[in-house]
C-alpha cells in the first residue's frame, strides 16, 4: 500500500518518550501468536489483568474483536490475513507511541507478516510471544467448533488444517500451554516486560 506523494509526515511537539515519561512505563507491543485454541486470548487477558492490577496502562487488541470493526471488511485469504496483521501492527504502534503496553492476540500464521509487524512497531519494543500448543490439544479445546467445521470443509483456509502455521523461529518468549499452567505462563510473560 503506497501513500500519495503529496502526503508528508506532520511533526509532533510531544514525542513518544514524553508520553512514556508521563505514563511511567515504556510503550511495548506484546504480540501473542499461535494456533486457534492455543490459549492466546485467554493468556493475553490474564496478563493484562495482572498488569492492570499493578497500575500499568494497557490495551488488548484481540483478533476476533477487531474483525467486527476495523478489519470487518477482510476475509481469510492470504492477502486479507496479511492486511489484517498490517492494520493491527499500525494501530499497536500508535498505542505504544502513546505509552501503552499493547497486547495483541492474533493467529498471525505467516512469518513474513509477523516480521513486517515487528518492523512497523520497531524491534526494540516488539515482544513476540509464541503460544505453542499441539494441534490435537487445540482441537480438543475447540469451544467455537471451528476445527470441526474446517475438517468438514466448511471453513476454507483454516490455519493448521488447510492453511499453514509458520511457527516463530526465535520469539522473545516461547510458552507451552499444554505443559505449563496459566499462572506460570502469565508470570513468565510479566517478568519479561521491561519496567
Amino acid at each position: 500500500m503506497k501513500s500519495s506523494e503529496h502526503i508528508v509526515h506532520q511533526a509532533y511537539q510531544i514525542q513518544a518518550s514524553d508520553r512514556e515519561k508521563s505514563m511511567g512505563q515504556k510503550g511495548q507491543v506484546l504480540w501473542f501468536t499461535g494456533l486457534s485454541g492455543s490459549g492466546k486470548s485467554t493468556l493475553a487477558n490474564e496478563v493484562e489483568t495482572l498488569l492492570h492490577s499493578q497500575g500499568r496502562h494497557t490495551f488488548l487488541l484481540d483478533g476476533d474483536n477487531l474483525r467486527h470493526g476495523l478489519n470487518g471488511d477482510l476475509g481469510f485469504s492470504e492477502a486479507d490475513r496479511t492486511e489484517n496483521i498490517r492494520r493491527v501492527a499500525e494501530v499497536a504502534k500508535l498505542m505504544a507511541d502513546a505509552g501503552l503496553l499493547v497486547l495483541t492476540a492474533f493467529v498471525s500464521p505467516f512469518a513474513a507478516d509477523r516480521a513486517k509487524a515487528r518492523e512497523i512497531v520497531g524491534s526494540q519494543r516488539f515482544i513476540e510471544i509464541f503460544v505453542d500448543c499441539p494441534l490435537e490439544v487445540c482441537e480438543s479445546r475447540d469451544v467455537k467448533g471451528l476445527y470441526a467445521k474446517a475438517r468438514q470443509g466448511l471453513i476454507p483456509d483454516f490455519t493448521g488444517i488447510s492453511s499453514p502455521f509458520e511457527a516463530p523461529e526465535s520469539p522473545e518468549i516461547h510458552i507451552h500451554t499444554d505443559r505449563s499452567d496459566l499462572a506460570q505462563c502469565r508470570q513468565t510473560i510479566v517478568d519479561f516486560i521491561p519496567s
